[in-house]
């Protein structure tokens, strides 16, 4: 990264490069414990803290064979009735309905035709994001994502090896991360939205088109497997975050995790077993507790968001539903929630307002989570014409906007330390600017500002 004209930095703010290449990253690192070898943060991180982890016949994967953390000190969190992971559980939670998520109110008028038309436009208003919606909407239809198996099972693996080999499976199709975790009941929608969400974005469907709800009926199945695909991270640090690129960057990646999902439940059905795909143009479940569940990350302070201790939520997730005998991975923590609750970071720089300042969670449905307004995040991402949709929160957030490198692998290591150590690292993130800087020289896209404005049709 450039010192120089290419990165709008804050007053106060220094550069990565030039810190590092400095004496001060030195002295930085000796006030942290690490004088002598910075690097050795991160495998001791991963020789104490159980990022060795893997099931017993031997490796993560045989394409992974040690899941990647990142440097962040993990350890092994439950799954019961009293927490998933580290979310609390304090009473029944009841199964949600897709037809009173944000942008379905958006979609039905109830957050102001501005903000409808601007979901329904908002392929059009960059014309990148056009072609991807349309790809994604081709593999969207129930007949795709659902499916019946083969009648006859094909002679599988024991549980355990199954369980690794589906994660090559992931993998080989060009998934970033993936995680098994027993599938929590009330995760799946109890209501349906017809039409699907994401065929309105496409044009699949007229934008007229009446939306309601049925009562989802779909059979429970126990296992789930998730998998991401980052946002690129060049590309957030040269966007502000909501251009007309950060909705092609979430595109791009839900593109990516529906052709993993269609195929991997193909391939599972061909194998005899029931299989669902979940992605953005046709899911059955609430994605975030389904990747609590299979140790793919923590809930976060934006409310909705699940960190992972390398990516934190610069990714997109996809999610297949399986009968297929697997053994689970364990829900993970990473010390989230402290840093959460120190950082603030996506709360400062929330243009819609939409992300609380609150120190702890609040009781919402039965278990803890942060009190952001889901209502304002998405009227301002569907209505927002000063650009196309926002991803600000994904471009700030001090787990989302790092490159690989020991000193970052250090840094995780740290913020997964406590409140303590998370303050610092905040400290250390806020003076380098990460998260508010644009480097220049990173931007390679095009964008046209005139396309952002929304109209709205008398």
């Amino acid at each position: 990264m450039s010192d120089h004209s290419e990165s709008k930095k804050l007053p106060g703010q220094v550069s990565r490069r030039g810190f590092l290449k400095s004496g001060v990253a030195a002295a930085a690192m000796g006030v942290m414990g690490a004088v002598a070898a910075p690097s050795k943060i991160a495998n001791a991180a991963v020789s104490n803290f159980g990022l060795d982890y893997t099931p017993a016949k031997g490796q993560w994967s045989k394409l992974r064979p040690t899941v990647n953390y990142g440097g962040a000190s993990v350890s092994f969190a439950e799954h019961n009735d009293q927490w998933l992971g580290t979310s609390k559980i304090v009473g029944p939670i009841q199964r949600s309905s897709e037809y009173d998520s944000g942008f379905t109110l958006a979609l039905r008028g109830l957050l102001g035709e501005k903000a409808r038309w601007g979901f329904l436009t908002q392929t059009k208003r960059y014309p990148l994001t056009d072609g991807i919606g349309w790809a994604i909407a081709t593999v969207s239809p129930d007949e795709i994502c659902i499916g019946v198996p083969n009648a006859e099972k094909l002679p599988i693996p024991d549980p355990e090896q199954m369980s690794q080999h589906m994660k090559d499976v992931a993998y080989y199709l060009r998934a970033d991360e993936v995680g098994i975790g027993n599938m929590p009941s009330y995760a799946y929608y109890g209501f349906k939205q017809v039409p699907p969400q994401g065929l309105f974005p496409a044009g699949i469907v007229p934008p007229d088109t009446p939306i309601h709800q049925i009562p989802n009926t779909e059979p429970d199945l126990p296992y789930v497997i998730t998998f991401a695909v980052e946002q690129h991270l060049e590309t957030y640090l040269a966007s502000t975050g909501y251009d007309g690129i950060s909705v092609s960057q979430s595109f791009r990646c839900y593109h990516a995790v529906a052709n993993i999902a269609v195929i991997m439940a193909r391939y599972i059905r061909s194998l005899g077993y029931n299989a669902r795909a979940h992605h953005f143009g046709n899911y059955d479940l609430a994605v975030p507790p389904a990747l609590i569940a299979s140790g793919m990350g923590e809930l976060s302070r934006t409310g909705d968001c699940v960190a992972h201790p390398r990516m934190g939520f610069r990714n997109k997730c996809g999610a297949v539903t399986t009968d297929l005998p697997l053994v689970p991975d364990k829900p993970i923590d990473f010390g989230l929630l402290d840093f959460c609750r120190v950082c603030n970071k996506c709360a400062d720089n929330c243009p819609a307002g939409a992300i609380t300042h609150d120190k702890d969670p609040v009781v919402q449905n039965g278990y803890l989570r942060w009190n952001s307004d889901m209502k304002k995040c998405a009227t301002f991402r569907a209505g927002n014409d000063e650009g196309v949709n926002c991803g600000r929160c994904v471009k700030v957030c001090p787990w989302n906007s790092k490159e690989d490198s020991w000193f970052h692998e250090a840094g995780l290591w740290i913020g997964s330390k406590g409140e303590t150590a998370s303050a610092l690292l905040k400290k250390i993130d806020d003076m380098f600017g990460y998260g508010t800087e644009e480097i220049t020289q990173y931007k390679w896209w095009l964008e046209w500002p005139e396309l952002y404005k929304i109209n709205i049709p008398s």
